[in-house]
């Protein structure tokens, strides 16, 4: 069984519910991305998909352990933890982003 390397996540690649950028038009909002470049929504979907896929890792690690089929405990103790923290990243992040979006409307124009 391979396990998905822990790459480095830059904070700008970090984000929030996957409909933000799915076919709203937000990417044509502002300044235009350089090309080559990947859009916000792009890299929120990213993450995000990274978070499914570790949540689906562990649920397949533990129905092998259910099972007896799972060699190395250790495999799932580690993804469990994964999914954790990107599950607790996420959801920090979201607040924050709700956070933002408060300030945002309570400011006087």
């Amino acid at each position: 069984m391979a396990m998905l390397p822990i790459a480095p996540i830059s904070p700008i690649a970090i984000g929030g519910p996957t409909a933000i950028g799915a076919g709203s038009g937000l990417g044509s909002i502002g300044a235009a991305a350089p090309s080559g470049a990947n859009s916000f929504s792009d890299m929120l979907t990213q993450a995000l998909d990274n978070v499914g896929a570790s949540s689906a890792n562990v649920d397949r690690l533990s129905v092998q352990a259910a099972t007896g089929d799972l060699n190395a405990a250790h495999d799932l103790t580690i993804a469990t933890s994964e999914a954790q923290l990107l599950t607790q990243l996420t959801v920090e992040v979201r607040n924050r982003a709700v956070e933002a979006f408060n300030d945002i409307m309570r400011m006087q124009v």
